[in-house]
């Protein structure tokens, strides 16, 4: 008998394990994945970037959780000597239509307590030379690193605890009693006092297996990048993101330098046709008809049509995704880039169209569920999982951990 399990080996999943450990040194966890690997999915799949939470509604989940990621990451990788840095990025406006975007964007990392400042086009000029913006804001917090090492890291120490990962173990079934909670995996079947739902793109099908109806279906979207080849990095120092475009819920194409040098160009946002869907030919008839039968998704469609097709566009011709790019950084070419990685975020979706635009956390009966933890959830993992762990009913079956 396990005191927890926790579904998904992912950096949320990971860094609740770790959590758990510092509150209950005795504690007999378990991780569950169904990949061969942790951090196989969203975290492996992460433009590493280090968020300072200035986007994010004050007050929320996401502000707060990121604001402190960024801080307790930072220091988690100078703890353990992980590949970082703090290189600030900034904000452009490219044209005067955007000025009062970037004045509400400014107040907004003000009252999230950041210490931001706005700078004039000749001070972008100075931090990344062939920016091409008449305005912007410098963001020094904000950093890079690569999360897959973080989590490895966290996973290690998770083992020398006496933690167990399971790989290779997909959950089947998931039966709550009044003593225990029951999964049933491809390999096994574990019991244990509490389940924790870390599980990211499969997380409401988790919750659903658990017995919850959340209102919220996790639609997944790819986000396709380009990278700039080894002698055009020298266009980009740092981290370039544009005036995020208010009538769309994802932050526009933008420059990420990688902690190996490396440029990301990128991403768009387009619906995948599989919830673990990085290539464009992938495809899941499950995973498709679930969204094409969510009456949610189609409200949202048609609430984002212009710039959804706009996205889609950009999906299929480089030619218009670099006109893109181009609006940051005039001099990128065509021929300047090469196709590079794409990721899938896992966006939970209600009934009545809406973005779950927070962090959401689900208490159950022998369970616990994080049912949307996009981006920046990876900056916040550390966070997240204390958050999870404050959040564990303190009952009866758990005395003895608590205790000891």
């Amino acid at each position: 008998m396990y005191d927890f399990a926790i579904v998904g080996g992912g950096i949320v999943g990971l860094s609740t394990g770790l959590a758990l450990y510092e509150r209950y040194p005795n504690a007999k966890i378990i991780i569950l994945d169904k990949e061969n690997q942790v951090a196989k999915h969203q975290t492996g799949h992460n433009s590493g970037v280090i968020h300072s939470g200035i986007y994010y509604k004050p007050g929320s989940f996401k502000a707060r959780f990121a604001r402190k990621g960024s801080q307790s990451m930072t220091e988690f990788c100078k703890k353990y000597d992980i590949e970082h840095d703090i290189c600030g990025k900034v904000i452009v406006a490219t044209k005067e239509a955007e000025l009062p975007m970037l004045d509400h964007l400014y107040k907004r990392g003000l009252e999230n307590e950041l210490k931001i400042r706005k700078i004039t086009s000749e001070e972008l000029k100075e931090k990344e030379p062939f920016v091409n913006g008449i305005a912007g804001i410098l963001v020094p917090m904000a950093g890079i690193v690569n999360y897959k090492q973080v989590s490895e890291r966290i996973a290690e120490m998770i083992q020398v605890k006496g933690g167990e990962i399971q790989l290779g173990a997909e959950v089947k079934k998931i039966t709550e009693t009044a003593d225990e909670v029951v999964i049933e995996t491809s390999n096994q079947t574990i019991h244990a006092h509490l389940m924790i739902n870390c599980a990211g793109l499969q997380s409401d099908r988790i919750a659903q297996l658990a017995g919850y109806k959340t209102d919220m279906k996790i639609v997944p979207f790819r986000g396709e990048y380009y990278k700039l080849k080894p002698e055009k990095r020298y266009l980009v120092k740092d981290l370039i993101y544009p005036v995020p475009n208010p009538n769309f819920p994802f932050l526009g194409v933008h420059f990420t330098r990688m902690v190996d040098g490396e440029v990301d160009a990128g991403p768009n946002a387009v619906l995948s046709f599989k919830r673990e869907g990085y290539r464009k030919v992938d495809f899941n008839l499950k995973d498709f008809s679930e969204v094409m039968s969510y009456g949610g998704f189609w409200k949202l469609a048609s609430k984002y049509m212009k710039e959804g097709i706009g996205e889609m566009v950009r999906s299929v011709s480089k030619k218009r995704f670099v006109a893109s790019l181009q609006e940051l950084i005039p001099e990128v070419k065509e021929e300047d880039l090469v196709i590079g990685p794409s990721g899938v975020r896992a966006q939970a979706l209600r009934s009545d169209g809406s973005l779950v635009d927070d962090f959401e956390i689900i208490i159950g009966k022998k369970s616990v569920h994080v049912c949307n933890a996009p981006s920046p959830a990876a900056t916040a993992s550390i966070e997240i999982g204390k958050a999870v762990v404050e959040r564990i009913p303190v009952q009866q079956h758990l005395r003895s951990v608590i205790i000891s």
